[in-house]
């Protein structure tokens, strides 16, 4: 087995190319903090972009930032704090990950519901294909030429299309002032009833999640962030309407537990469901659990699930009835070699997905059987 770190693009290409040359499968990491997440890869040899690191390009005023793929996400957390901005889709902090690894498995927090998804703020990125080709897509603003937009299909692809060297991000100020407001005691249901009323208002809501127990009780939460005076006022307008409170410093680090999914980071086997907004609470009533919670309005479910296939195929059925996804975020590999770890697709985007592998990969030697077998 060989661990190969390239200490840049030319080199990743070359090892690439040469594992393409021999039909030897590669496992594709960054610091290999996800390596649980998706199912067990059958490969020999490990290629990390973890030596791919280092800010390239950071224009503040222009709200862009260039990255190598092996760029801790915490150093550009740093970097953009610094300069009063951030990262607005939110990522979680699950150990020291790099950024490229946060766009190859495509995960937002809870700001998602305002501010859209990682796909939404990738602009462009560089990469190496599974022939060991060199190419990039998109650009430094944020309306570029008309053409395919691979950075939407390169996000969330596991790794399993092509190996990320860099990649160029949207920025956004911070807010100035943020404010948290909180119905206790409140059911799932009830709380998503609450959601949906209040993002159907003007009032330009962050986050609206609940919880089963912070505190020693069930809470829903709603967040604002912004100006100041905004902020104010349209805390007062929520207040008015749903007799929320504005809560206190207890709840100073309740988004970034939420972010990082800490309410639930002892369960072994954890379910990541996203479904219609509002149908979380109906999803938590058939899978009748008591560890789980409810973000982006009672569109995105995290769940504790028992380690049976009963189980995992009920919470398929409730989910497919919905319209929805459930992901097997973290489990051991026995299970994720013996479960679907992603929702399956139906015969006529199987194929899809196959065709598409084959484009960038037709060897299929980039993470194979990461997302679904053979792929």
């Amino acid at each position: 087995m060989t661990d190969f770190v390239p200490e840049n693009t030319e080199e990743l290409a070359r090892i690439v190319a040469s594992a393409a040359a021999d039909r030897e499968p590669l496992e594709i990491l960054g610091n290999g903090t996800k390596r649980t997440m998706g199912r067990p890869v059958t490969a020999r040899h490990t290629l990390s972009t973890s030596s791919l690191r280092g800010v390239t390009l950071y224009e503040p005023e222009e709200l862009v930032l260039t990255a190598r793929a092996g760029t801790p996400l915490s150093q550009i957390e740093t970097l953009l704090a610094e300069h009063n901005q951030q990262l607005a889709f939110e990522p979680p902090h699950w150990g020291e990950q790099t950024i490229g690894g946060i766009v190859a498995t495509g995960l937002s927090g809870p700001r998602r519901i305002q501010a859209g998804a990682v796909r939404d703020h990738l602009l462009g990125f560089s990469a190496v294909n599974g022939r060991g080709e060199i190419f990039k897509s998109g650009g430094r603003v944020v309306k570029n030429v008309t053409g395919y937009d691979l950075s939407k299909l390169m996000t969330g692809s596991f790794g399993t299309l092509a190996v990320l060297s860099g990649v160029t991000l949207k920025v956004l100020p911070r807010p100035e002032a943020r404010a948290t407001l909180v119905l206790k005691g409140k059911t799932a249901r009830q709380a998503t009833t609450l959601f949906r009323e209040a993002l159907a208002m003007p009032l330009d809501i962050t986050g609206a999640a609940w919880v089963p127990s912070f505190s020693g009780e069930s809470v829903a939460a709603l967040r604002l962030e912004g100006f100041a005076d905004s902020v104010a006022d349209r805390a007062a307008s929520l207040q008015r309407s749903f007799g929320v409170s504005i809560a206190g410093s207890e709840f100073d680090d309740f988004w970034t537990q939420l972010r990082d999914v800490a309410f639930l980071d002892s369960a072994p086997c954890l379910w990541r469901v996203s479904v219609p907004p509002g149908s979380g609470a109906d999803l938590l009533d058939g899978m009748n659990t008591p560890n789980a919670l409810l973000d982006w309005g009672g569109g995105l479910a995290w769940l504790e699930a028992p380690n049976e296939n009963p189980q995992a195929e009920k919470l398929r059925a409730l989910t497919a009835r919905s319209g929805g996804h459930a992901t097997l975020l973290r489990a051991g590999a026995e299970l994720r070699a013996r479960l679907d770890v992603f929702q399956p697709q139906p015969a006529a985007l199987a194929a899809l997905t196959g065709r598409v592998k084959d484009s960038f990969d037709p060897l299929r030697i980039l993470n194979p059987g990461r997302m679904y077998p053979g792929i």
